[in-house]
């Protein structure tokens, strides 16, 4: 971040505003937050790759600017998008069970975006909150085993999206507590980040994106032969 400032700022705040768009549209017209979410996930490993791209070329020593940063997904097109697609199916699948937890619980209709916050945060709905947190953190873990290496070894080695994918869920089965403490680590930076205004991720969006490559390249070993 210190050597690309100007490319560390573009991509803060590019996470800020998303995620200001994000909290806007939930406020003001819930029924499409998740599509806007769906487009997020659309938009943000491309904007991650990104930023791999710049840590890649700072380790083997190579000069970045911001069109390499933003063009580096062009080679791999066809693997992130299979890989995207895949998490966009698992993404619709979340939400659709959701809306199950959501009429199940709330049979006289959909509360409003005040109740749903009311009824989260209600003592006598620990039903719904256990129901709705366990059904969200079972797609959740299925969504970051599949995607927490997968995207950095696209760019990294140019495989294809399945070994991607297989690799990056063999590294969080082979390595549980850890990958479990580096997803909790982003998580907690994230939700710190989002409060006020989401200004945090002018920082936190990039260094996270910046950690998340040296990440990879600490959990994902290539046969001497093939290191780079």
């Amino acid at each position: 971040m210190r050597s690309h400032p100007g490319i560390a700022a573009f991509y803060g705040i590019s996470f800020m505003l998303m995620a200001q768009i994000l909290a806007a549209v939930f406020h003001r017209a819930p029924e499409y937050t998740l599509t806007l979410v769906s487009g997020c996930l659309l938009v943000g490993p491309f904007m991650a790759m990104g930023l791999y791209e710049v840590s890649r070329r700072q380790e083997q020593g190579g000069e970045c600017d911001l069109s390499h940063s933003l063009t580096c997904w062009e080679s791999h097109l066809r693997s992130m998008a299979m890989l995207i697609l895949v998490l966009m199916v698992l993404e619709l699948l979340w939400g659709r069970a959701s809306l199950v937890v959501f009429a199940v619980f709330f049979n006289t209709g959909m509360p409003s975006t005040t109740g749903v916050v009311e009824a989260v945060f209600n003592p006598e709905n620990w039903e719904f909150v256990f129901v709705y947190m366990t059904i969200g953190s079972v797609f959740a873990g299925l969504v970051y085993a599949l995607a927490v290496v997968s995207i950095p070894m696209i760019l990294d080695r140019d495989t294809d999206a399945i070994t991607a994918a297989i690799t990056s869920v063999a590294v969080v089965y082979a390595n549980p507590m850890v990958m479990l403490f580096w997803g909790v680590l982003i998580c907690l930076w994230v939700a710190l980040a989002l409060w006020p205004g989401a200004w945090g991720l002018l920082v936190v969006g990039p260094w996270l994106g910046h950690a998340s490559w040296h990440a990879y390249r600490e959990s994902v070993h290539w046969p001497d032969a093939l290191a780079s």
